[in-house]
């Protein structure tokens, strides 16, 4: 097991090139289920969730080849299971559900693992399956489904749910008949998701609004294509740049998809503009501190808020962060606090006041998001950080220590 050792209190300066998204690629990964003939896909970043993904497609005999960020799959005889020794470890195991449903009409899925960072019932995913004609068991920890066919049916989520608006657009594409996703997930990853069956001969309309519709056709042809670029990754290093009082460049930089953020990141004193080369994105001034409340898409991600959280901890002022997506998620503050950095928490609120500097520590990381918002911390400490568990970390960041070291970080990857 490794940790990262950082010395922080150095400004960043430089250029970064923006990875493509883990939570595009995943998705779009498992759709090489519903797919007849060999699919190329572009952008992949080197992740551990991604090779876990790819040992899983070819378990269920889609077999795959990684090279360069370039993946080759090649659908064939399709198996319906997904064993639990892959699955718990990725939640996003459980999109295969819809689409070996939509192919062979049976799955046998263990129930997903992932972050710790609440409760995540794949409720929605079943719900809907069973409206297209899908029946589910329980059984040893294992989700049994089966179908003779799945139909197109009218939908509608209880709540904005990003990975079951996936599985149940996959399901949708191959289903006889017209699907109606309603209170759909609107987020920037669903969207390359419809464009990527798009390219593949589906029939979608409305990506990237709440009401999906979906003609099901019979197969689906191959493709290449390239995925988009990981909006987190880069919201990510655009708080670096804030937080260490430095200048970045973010190369392929998703500058719309980031629009909560960057008016957020705006509104606490941050310079951030986009160039024909890039985002710039730099701090001369003192921080100011800003409110936030998490949301679904296009509202401030979630999975932003423990790293905006960090740089909270060293603005002007008291900051309010309320976390309304997942109940758990505040497990990066009393490892902040460690740090010296002054937060409070109340059920679903975090009220931060900023201090004037933080110090290195020895910190825990519980889940990729919180990994992430402890690397930030110890950039900006006087002192030396040790964060340590960061195999979340590799879970979503490519390499994180390189890309920062090559703009003035001082951080050294050491087993633990």
């Amino acid at each position: 097991m490794d940790k990262l050792v950082i010395e922080g209190g150095v400004p960043l300066t430089g250029s970064i090139d923006v990875s493509g998204s883990k939570n595009a690629a995943l998705p779009i990964l498992f759709a090489s289920i519903l797919l007849s003939e060999p699919v190329t896909y572009t952008n992949v970043p080197d992740l551990r969730d991604i090779h876990t993904t790819l040992k899983l497609l070819d378990m269920l005999g889609c077999p795959c080849s990684y090279q360069d960020r370039r993946v080759e799959v090649t659908p064939g005889d399709l198996r319906p299971e997904a064993p639990y020794d892959l699955v718990r470890t990725m939640r996003a195991s459980v999109l295969c559900l819809g689409p070996l449903l939509a192919r062979i009409g049976q799955a046998r899925v263990a129930l997903p693992g992932g972050c710790a960072i609440g409760a995540r019932p794949v409720d929605q995913h079943l719900k809907g399956l069973e409206q297209m004609g899908a029946r589910f068991e329980l059984e040893e920890g294992y989700i049994i489904g089966r179908c003779r066919k799945l139909k197109g049916a009218h939908i509608t989520f209880d709540l904005p749910t990003v990975g079951g608006t996936e599985n149940l657009l996959m399901a949708a594409v191959l289903a006889e008949g017209e699907s109606i996703l309603e209170n759909a997930a609107r987020e920037p990853e669903v969207v390359d998701l419809a464009n990527f069956l798009l390219a593949c001969g589906a029939r979608i309309e409305g990506q990237g609004t709440s009401c999906l519709r979906v003609q099901g056709v019979s197969s689906l042809h191959g493709a290449e294509y390239a995925v988009m670029a990981d909006r987190i990754e880069a919201g990510t290093f655009l708080v670096a740049a804030g937080i260490t009082g430095g200048e970045l460049l973010l190369r392929h930089c998703p500058f719309a998809e980031l629009e909560a953020v960057i008016l957020k990141l705006q509104s606490m004193g941050m310079d951030i503009t986009a160039t024909p080369d890039g985002v710039l994105a730099k701090c001369g001034c003192p921080l100011r501190g800003a409110d936030i409340t998490t949301q679904p898409y296009p509202g401030f991600p979630t999975d932003m808020q423990a790293q905006i959280m960090a740089l909270m901890c060293l603005a002007d002022g008291a900051s309010v962060v309320e976390e309304s997506i997942f109940e758990n998620r505040f497990m990066h503050v009393l490892e902040l606090m460690r740090m010296g950095a002054q937060i409070k928490v109340s059920g679903h609120t975090a009220m931060v006041r900023g201090v004037s500097r933080l110090t290195g520590a020895p910190v825990m990381a519980s889940d990729l998001r919180a990994s992430a918002s402890l690397v930030l911390a110890g950039l900006a400490a006087r002192g030396v950080t040790e964060v340590r568990r960061i195999y979340h970390l590799d879970r979503g960041y490519e390499r994180i220590e390189n890309k920062l070291n090559a703009v003035g970080a001082r951080i050294r990857r050491e087993a633990e």
